[in-house]
């Protein structure tokens, strides 16, 4: 509301949380095109599309491209920036093919031992243009590694691909020197005001460019919130990363509660059933001095994954009722852990889950509170609700973040504690 908008009127950035990621293309013609309209009364210099620097997207579910097409007919842009890359999180574009790390090593896309094999969005092909061309039918362009090398060559060539008829135009990035350079193009170019798509790398570029041009001082390295005893985590993630994170977790003094999701989508009761037996095991692990965290699979291979799936067809509902019905399910056990044990920090793990899960909690606003990984940092939660205790929250991505991630959070994560690697 312009209310709350009121509270904030000293931030220089401003954006909207969504579930676009986990909503259909329905749901997007329905809801982003009013969206888009609010984000373009700021008059900002730059509007930023938010998507996954993993790509997760397809025709049927969290496209990107339809998106895009909704945002053409709102801002009337004359192109597009592209940026997928974010060097800073282990994430990179070459020659209009997108790689992305694991624990053990960087892949292609397409051969990501993770997002290869995404249960709803799994990743065929890594050529940025080819995957969201399945999803708009707009004219893709590209500004390689190779034409990033000058600034009058990087220039050149977007001027080129623009004069070709590219209205979307993808950039590569290996290094810290080409997101300077793509910044410099985007804010050069950007006229009366640009709309952007891209991962937390346009604004990794951005804040690069504007500290070689002198816009905006060295960048600062804030200390940690504190520690203030035992969290509370829950996760709709099945990935690898995240089911490390949890085994880390599980040896290192938390307590592990699986979450029983057949039950949460069988009918409202079974679900307020599984929501209050897992509530339970949290506040008793929570009195015994622990760190509950609940959890819906050990990654991608737990037999838990394949039960839910069969659940799912058992019920008639889609792949996305049903996972957005777990994540709201997560969210209300959560909102029952907190009010009953009054803990001050939570964090929810999984893109899809956090956006559901914290919509349970009352949440208006986040303000940055403390760094740990890039992109999954600890927050303040600002909330409708005045019987809410102030919260700190963590929302964190299903490949974000380190095996002790969870620890570091509950030490109130900080730049001087990072831990030995970053995913």
């Amino acid at each position: 509301t312009a209310a709350q908008l009121a509270r904030f009127s000293a931030m220089r950035g401003i954006g909207i949380a969504g579930t676009a990621r986990s909503r259909g293309p329905e749901w997007m013609v329905a809801s982003l095109p009013a969206i888009f309209a609010w984000l373009k009364q700021l008059a900002a210099p730059v509007i930023h599309y938010k998507i996954c620097s993993t790509l997760d997207s397809s025709p049927a579910m969290g496209s990107i491209g339809k998106a895009i097409d909704l945002a053409f007919k709102v801002f009337k842009s004359a192109w597009i920036p592209l940026l997928v890359a974010a060097p800073q999180i282990r994430r990179y574009q070459a020659f209009g093919h997108v790689f992305a790390a694991a624990p053990d090593g960087v892949y292609r896309l397409d051969r990501h031992p993770v997002m290869s094999k995404h249960p709803v969005t799994p990743i065929h092909d890594s050529e940025v243009s080819r995957h969201l061309g399945h999803q708009s039918g707009r004219t893709f362009g590209l500004v390689d590694v190779e034409n990033l090398g000058t600034p009058d060559g990087a220039q050149a060539k977007l001027v080129a691909e623009q004069a070709r008829g590219a209205e979307i135009i993808a950039f590569d990035a290996v290094c810290e020197e080409d997101m300077a350079a793509v910044g410099r193009l985007v804010w050069g170019n950007r006229g009366e005001g640009v709309f952007a798509v891209g991962s937390q790398g346009i604004e990794y570029a951005l804040l690069a460019a504007w500290r070689k041009t002198g816009l905006i001082g060295t960048q600062l390295e804030p200390e940690g919130a504190g520690d203030l005893g035992p969290v509370v985590v829950v996760s709709g993630s099945v990935s690898s990363v995240t089911a490390a994170q949890i085994t880390w977790s599980r040896n290192n003094g938390f307590t592990a509660i699986a979450f029983d999701t057949p039950h949460a989508i069988e009918s409202e009761h079974a679900c307020n059933a599984a929501c209050e037996r897992a509530a339970k095991s949290a506040v008793q692990a929570i009195s015994e001095g622990s760190s509950p965290i609940i959890y819906t699979a050990l990654g991608p291979d737990d037999p838990a994954v394949a039960e839910f799936g069969r659940a799912v067809k058992a019920s008639g509902l889609t792949p996305e009722q049903a996972n957005r019905k777990i994540g709201v399910a997560l969210g209300r056990t959560l909102d029952k852990i907190l009010r009953r044990t009054g803990l001050r920090r939570a964090i929810i793990a999984g893109g899809d889950t956090s956006g559901h899960a914290a919509r349970q909690l009352g949440i208006f606003a986040l303000t940055a509170l403390a760094p740990t990984i890039p992109g999954a940092a600890l927050f303040e939660a600002h909330s409708t609700d005045p019987t809410r205790a102030v919260l700190q929250l963590a929302l964190k991505g299903g490949q974000m973040g380190t095996p002790d991630y969870f620890n570091w959070i509950k030490q109130g994560g900080g730049a001087a504690a990072k831990p030995r690697m970053a995913s």
